[in-house]
């Protein structure tokens, strides 16, 4: 990835580095200091979204006052989107939101390679 890359360029400080998703590598990296932040999207919100345009769609009704958003298609057609803000993720509040979503725990993160990093972000004793 773009990390190892950088290192391997021999570049420090590292630059920021930003991801998406909130994989667990990227968790781990941002315990480390490496990567500054990554994206997550809480999966039960997009759930609840899904459901409620499902049974909506389900009934015969619209998206209207649901999908108030609208989004190109690659086929260049206008449809409806439900859009949910994602998150930002940074040391400072990865308690706050992965690890209190149950996405991942902190025994998922702090693996016996991530211990000491987990010790300096407060995560463990």
């Amino acid at each position: 990835g773009v990390i190892e890359a950088l290192k391997d360029a021999r570049i420090t400080p590292l630059p920021p580095v930003t991801g998406q998703d909130a994989e667990l590598s990227a968790l781990r990296r941002i315990v480390r200091g490496e990567q500054y932040m990554t994206v997550y999207k809480p999966f039960a919100d997009e759930a609840d979204a899904a459901a409620e345009a499902a049974l909506a769609l389900a009934r015969g009704e619209g998206l209207e006052g649901m999908a108030e958003e609208r989004i190109d298609t690659p086929a260049g057609e206008e449809v409806p989107a439900i859009l949910l803000d994602p998150v930002g993720v940074t040391l400072d509040n990865l308690e706050e939101t992965v690890i209190r979503d149950g996405f991942f725990s902190v025994e998922e993160i702090c693996t016996r390679e991530y211990r000491s990093a987990c010790a300096r972000a407060g995560l463990t004793d």
